[in-house]
């Protein structure tokens, strides 16, 4: 029987994928084989050494210890493209809420209503809330992933003309891509052409304060940015002096903050980008799959961590090893097991930046003695034996 912690409300379309006979979901598990979170901040929770995996139902993964779980060979997954559709329509939104001054005029008509010649006031007052329409405007995404080609391409369907940056985009991310977005060799190129800005790539340590004063300097005067990725990509002093100096129009996040809320040029909404019932279920099921899959058959996709690494089953036991990638550490683990007469079936071996993972099919049970063996050598972070 798997144990499953939740640390956060977790979608039923997901929970109910797993099955009862074999898995038992609560939020109050002791010892779980593994964590469902989606925003539940876990940097000083301490982590049982029973958990094999965390999923976070959801594409940012900052509420999660992750170096801490790598060292520990717990795997860490996120759901990408699940949450897409959702954080794309309101990207789109946003391209209008901050072209047309929708926000302004909606909160000037409330202003208004106990007023008997409201008719009159509108005509009259109407042209403070004048803004540009989007078609044959330049829209800039900075990032590529999932939910930056959506946004790329829908924006072309509106007319707009396109430029992407992302030196790192993926082969599928690139079939999926409108041929005519077309590529900014630099993010200094892109600012300085595109009159709306929008940011869809993740945290970290390359990426914070992104857009700065001196990448603001670059950017077209009156142009918009959108953000719906993470807060700290664009450092909020610099944004704000940059709509107090009339440098650009307006900035609309997901990601309010009390400076942020005091400049009337931003739009700050409460991290409603991924707030559908359908991104919800969809981050969950994701999620749910990803934990079976690893518990069950030690496969993994969509890791942030640990490297994709999938095996078809092909005998009744299954080591699961994770080390350190340094040299010599596959011939080592072989050796254990042909020492002890271990005849190995298949083996897969790949790495990720400083970790290993290896998924070895043996037709033998594997004593634990020789379990033992290889959990000793230098370099082997975890061992599990998987039994089918």
């Amino acid at each position: 029987m798997f144990r499953i912690q939740t640390l956060n409300k977790i979608s039923p379309l997901g929970l109910d994928l797993f099955p009862k006979d074999k898995y038992e979901v609560a939020g109050d598990i002791s010892n779980p084989d593994a964590i469902l979170v989606r925003s539940a901040e876990m940097g000083d929770t301490e982590i049982p050494s029973s958990v094999i995996a965390i999923a976070r139902a959801g594409a940012g993964y900052n509420n999660i210890p992750v170096q801490r779980c790598s060292d520990s060979g717990i795997v860490v997954f996120n759901t990408p493209g699940a949450n897409a559709n959702a954080v794309k329509e309101l990207t789109l939104a946003s391209l209008l809420l901050s072209s047309r001054n929708i926000v302004g005029g909606i909160n000037w008509a409330a202003s208004v209503a106990d007023n008997a010649d409201v008719a009159e006031l509108v005509e009259k007052e109407k042209s403070k809330f004048t803004g540009p329409e989007i078609k044959g405007k330049t829209l800039g995404v900075v990032g590529l992933g999932a939910i930056g080609v959506m946004v790329a391409n829908d924006a072309i369907s509106l007319g707009m003309d396109v430029i992407g940056y992302d030196p790192y985009i993926s082969v599928d991310a690139a079939w999926n891509l409108s041929r005519e977005v077309k590529r900014a060799d630099t993010l200094e190129s892109l600012l300085a052409k595109s009159d709306y800005i929008t940011l869809h790539l993740p945290l970290g340590d390359t990426t914070k304060g992104l857009l700065d004063c001196e990448k603001l300097k670059l950017i077209k005067k009156d142009a918009r940015i959108i953000n719906f990725s993470r807060n700290a990509l664009v450092k909020d002093k610099d944004i704000v002096e940059a709509l107090e100096s009339g440098k650009i129009s307006a900035y609309v996040t997901d990601f309010p903050t009390q400076e942020l809320l005091a400049c009337k040029k931003v739009i700050a909404i409460p991290h409603l980008g991924a707030s559908t019932p359908e991104a919800e279920d969809n981050c969950a099921i994701m999620a749910v799959k990803q934990i079976m899959e690893c518990l069950e058959s030690g496969s993994i996709r969509n890791s942030v961590n640990f490297p994709r690494c999938k095996l078809e089953p092909s005998t009744p036991y299954r080591l699961i090893v994770i080390n350190k990638n340094i040299p010599n550490m596959v011939g080592q683990i072989t050796t254990n097991l042909a020492n002890a007469n271990i005849n190995i079936q298949d083996l897969i071996n790949h790495h990720r930046d400083d970790y290993g993972y290896n998924i070895i099919d043996t037709e033998h049970k594997i004593p634990s003695p020789v379990l033992d063996q290889i959990r000793n050598v230098n370099g082997i972070i975890k061992v599990r034996l998987i039994e089918r």
